[in-house]
């Protein structure tokens, strides 16, 4: 009888020992486990940023801004194109960021405000005007930001180029020394929009 009790007792234990043991393996997973990024919720956020701007900077356009989203892998649709008024998305595409914010590592970027460091700057950017150059049409950028304020002397514009794809890849697209660079295709949506508004139209990037 004691035998079968003694038994009884550590089978217990045993059990209550792999259920703590289970119980603490399942707290460190979740613990250590990293929240998924939801473009959507971040996009939201910096439309209802974008909105609380326009509030306090009435010279520019209120209506549509562009939201340039560097956490996603330049591979996928990361530049949208949203109607601030009626609350839509009107379009989206690729966009390629600076050789500079490689790090070698797969969807992991840096940034830099710095000349020659040929970096994507994140911040907010008033769409200029536009000129001839070495892409063919490009618009100037005038940062609004501490973190792109050398926009203009570090020659950053917004550009088309013929080796960025239309359609998405499952591998990242070319790079640019810095300027965010998109699709001929896509860029004839965003050249009319530019030349129509009779504001500056609002461009921010952000990670």
């Amino acid at each position: 009888m004691k035998a079968a009790l003694f038994i009884l007792a550590v089978t217990f234990s045993f059990a209550s020992c792999n259920k703590s043991k289970a119980n603490s393996q399942n707290h460190n997973t979740i613990k250590n486990s990293k929240p998924i990024y939801s473009y959507e919720a971040k996009l939201k956020s910096e439309i209802t940023e974008m909105k609380s701007f326009m509030k306090k900077a009435s010279k520019y356009n209120s209506d549509v801004a562009f939201f340039l989203d560097m956490r996603i892998e330049s591979g996928k649709n990361r530049f949208f194109i949203y109607d601030l008024k009626h609350n839509k998305l009107l379009d989206k595409g690729l966009v390629g960021h600076g050789s500079g914010s490689e790090t070698g590592i797969l969807g992991k970027l840096k940034f830099s405000n710095l000349k020659d460091s040929y970096c994507s700057s994140l911040g907010k950017y008033a769409i200029g005007s536009s000129y001839s150059g070495t892409f063919g049409k490009a618009y100037k950028l005038y940062g609004l930001d501490q973190t792109n304020s050398n926009a203009l002397d570090r020659n950053i514009v917004l550009h088309k180029y013929a080796s960025v794809p239309f359609e998405e890849q499952p591998y990242p697209i070319c790079n640019s020394l810095g300027c965010p660079m998109v699709n001929e295709k896509f860029f004839g949506v965003i050249e009319k929009m530019i030349d129509n508004s009779k504001k500056k139209i609002i461009l921010v990037m952000y990670y």
